[in-house]
């Protein structure tokens, strides 16, 4: 019997094969093992979490440029000693903004060879610093092409070097100040130190609608050098409407209508509203508080709506099918059994007898808008984008990622979920809408487009977690009407017991895991925590866009794991790059810790170390089978 059954197996052989190609010789598996077995001992790297940013691009690239206030931190923990605050947030500013604070300060004329070499100095020693969590191959390869070889011998001192080198180090930054590469290089050192204080994006959910810039975040976010993403509800809608959803298309164009955002489909992706708002204005009258601009849309949503309800019986949202329920005559609609009067009558495209036919000119209206979307070349990379990094779930590093929520019966158990003619629930429906919202995408198929605007909004969705009243919320006058009934899931998870019944659905039982997630803005003006569910699920949307301000309080939370533990920053709003720039006005936050890990983590604590030890089982059965015989060497 062989003393080496795994080679025996076909499968494992051929992979081993493969992967001598890659390691031809036991040298070079043994100098890989070790590589790996020394990478398994480095600090844990930080991970940064934020959610429904919702288009605040300046706030967004603010809070990236500062790295959530962990740049800040940094500089006054290693300059705290021989820089006042003020030059301290000089350079702060100058790390945030390098271009336009340099531009600032020659148009000021206060620029010389002191001062470039005392600012090259300064950050040529933090970058150094934040190096010192990475292996050199990696900071190599987070280093500007241009000056990598400058910028890693100047981060590569030895303890002792640093003051036998320093001359050396002296020399090398005032030559880059003599060939007036200064600024060049000031930017280049800046965006290392960057890249280097956080290792890793989590994004969950919601960068589009209601601010004005969400394809800036997109192209932003492309550029990312490690980044993930959790489909949020607004996300989603965006993604069906790309697909060929024409209930997505509706539901987006209705809100940038309603938020006045027409740059973001005009501008960003060249979606023309031109005829739309020739149609309203033919169509309809300005009354009821509403425009006809988005009246129109909205009927025409509302329509497209109740065809999909109809279609399917299986999604349980007949009660959503308001159009017919309306007594034009009375003024009045029925609804959740009382007949409540409308802002407006003015409905002329609504046939009593079949309400949600479109007219010949709504019909022409949506395929003009259909067939926009889907030429928008920009719209296409950025949902691609979305569709290549992002999902409706996460597990990672322990921790259970999601935007909205897992849908919950009122005692806490799983929704059961009809999908297809098949019941789903837990994992296995979330599983199911990454599929069916990849399917939407890749086949475009009517099910799959249909199950796009389910998850936008549907009454089960993961993604949404509510009932959504846009119809009541668009016409009908009692504001007791408008009230969104919640999900259990929101009120169940109040408890460690059910979040904890959560993460072992998806496999994780470890004291230290989380569930985290956004969508529903956290109340801290009212005293409202993000740390629920007895410490087990976390909540970061802490309103990034401006209109939740003033009911949240704050403007956004970042949540940060790194390797000595878990905190969440509170963000109050940001003033503006002009007052970052003239007086170094930084997003303040405040900081409070959820654990404290003692040892520190290391990334053999970590999925990346999870990886690493497997590829170290697989180099070790390389060298196996070469020194077995099974393969032979090759020089």
């Amino acid at each position: 019997m062989s003393q080496h059954p795994q080679h025996d197996d076909p499968d494992q052989l051929r992979y081993l094969r493969l992967l001598s190609q890659s390691f031809p010789t036991r040298q070079a598996a043994f100098t890989e093992i070790i590589n790996l077995e020394a990478i398994l001992n480095l600090p844990k790297g930080t991970e940064h979490f934020l959610s429904d940013v919702h288009g605040e691009y300046e706030a967004f690239e603010h809070i990236l440029n500062n790295c959530s206030g962990v740049i800040r931190e940094r500089v006054d923990a290693l300059f705290a000693g021989e820089l006042d605050a003020a030059e301290r947030a000089d350079l702060c500013t100058l790390i945030y903004y390098p271009r336009q604070k340099l531009r600032q300060l020659h148009a000021r004329q206060t620029l010389d060879g002191n001062w470039y070499e005392a600012q090259l100095l300064l950050l040529v020693r933090l970058a150094r610093t934040l190096s010192g969590l990475y292996t050199r191959s990696k900071v190599r390869c987070a280093m500007p092409v241009d000056y990598a070889y400058i910028i890693d011998e100047l981060l590569h001192a030895s303890a002792a070097g640093e003051t036998s080198r320093h001359e050396y180090h002296v020399q090398i930054i005032r030559s880059v100040v003599g060939t007036g590469a200064a600024d060049h290089f000031i930017r280049s050192l800046a965006a290392l130190i960057k890249r280097l204080a956080v290792d890793h994006l989590h994004l969950i959910g919601d960068i589009f609608d209601r601010g004005a810039h969400a394809d800036k975040i997109m192209d932003r976010l492309m550029e990312y050098h490690s980044l993930d993403i959790q489909w949020g509800n607004h996300d989603i809608c965006w993604m069906g409407a790309a697909a060929g959803s024409q209930a997505c298309i509706a539901a987006v164009v209705r809100t940038n209508v309603r938020y006045r955002s027409f740059d973001m489909l005009e501008r960003a992706y060249g979606i023309s509203l031109r005829n739309l708002a020739l149609f309203a204005e033919r169509t309809y009258r300005p009354d009821g508080g509403i425009s006809p601009m988005e009246k129109a849309i909205s009927v025409i949503l509302f329509k497209v709506e109740g065809q999909l309800i109809l279609r399917h019986p299986d999604f349980d949202m007949t009660s959503r099918l308001l159009l017919g329920q309306m007594d034009l005559a009375g003024g009045t609609v029925h609804v959740g059994g009382r007949d409540l009067p409308l802002f407006s009558t003015d409905f002329p495209t609504v046939d009593p007898e079949r309400p949600y036919e479109l007219s010949a000119e709504e019909g022409d209206v949506l395929a003009e808008l259909e067939q926009a979307f889907s030429q928008s070349e920009r719209l296409r990379r950025h949902v691609g984008f979305l569709y290549e990094r992002g999902s409706v779930y996460q597990v990672s590093n322990g921790n259970l990622l999601f935007h909205g929520c897992i849908p919950l019966e009122a005692d806490g158990t799983f929704s059961t979920v009809i999908c297809e003619g098949y019941p789903y629930s837990g994992r296995g429906f979330m599983d199911f809408c990454d599929r069916i919202a990849r399917r939407a995408w890749n086949v475009g198929d009517q099910m799959a487009l249909d199950w796009m605007w389910y998850l936008w909004c549907g009454k089960h969705s993961p993604l949404s977690g509510r009932v959504v009243k846009t119809f009541e919320r668009s016409f009908v006058k009692d504001r007791s009407s408008w009230a969104e009934p919640q999900d259990p899931y929101f009120t169940a998870t109040r408890l460690g017991a059910v979040c904890e019944e959560i993460l072992e659905e998806f496999g994780l039982d470890d004291e230290h895991s989380h569930i985290i997630n956004g969508h529903k803005p956290v109340k801290a003006i009212d005293g409202e925590s993000p740390i629920k569910g007895e410490g087990r699920l976390l909540v970061i949307d802490g309103g990034f866009c401006e209109a939740y301000h003033k009911t949240t309080g704050i403007a956004g939370y970042t949540l940060i794991s790194a390797d000595d533990g878990m905190r969440i920053k509170a963000h109050l709003p940001f003033m503006g790059v002009d007052a970052a720039l003239g007086d170094n006005a930084d997003i303040l936050s405040e900081s409070t810790t959820i654990e404290r890990e003692v040892p520190h983590l290391k990334i053999k604590d970590t999925d990346t170390g999870d990886d690493i030890r497997t590829q170290i089982a697989d180099l070790r059965a390389l060298l196996d089978a070469y020194r077995c015989g099974t393969l032979k060497e090759r020089s």
